[in-house]
């Protein structure tokens, strides 16, 4: 039986070696980790875009918020991953 897209989609999802921008953040209380991304992108950033997104999904979190936007070259990033 073939899976369908959504499915395909989880399986490759799940084989990504996902994880904290920051290596200290699995030890921080939820509300003060930063981003969770793939290998692939984690690898991809700068220093500075990793600060970005950590500040952007912290200062989210601390609002309350589940989600924080990606910036666009991420979101590129995320996308292709």
């Amino acid at each position: 039986m073939a899976l369908k897209k959504s499915q395909k989609s989880l399986k490759k999802w799940t084989k990504q070696k996902w994880d904290y921008v920051s290596k200290s953040d699995k030890k921080k209380p939820r509300r003060k980790r930063g981003r969770y991304l793939p290998e692939s992108v984690r690898k991809g950033l700068t220093p500075s875009q990793k600060a970005y997104e950590n500040r952007k999904k912290r200062k989210a979190s601390a609002k309350g918020k589940q989600r924080a936007k990606y910036s666009k070259r991420v979101a590129r990033k995320v996308r292709r991953a």
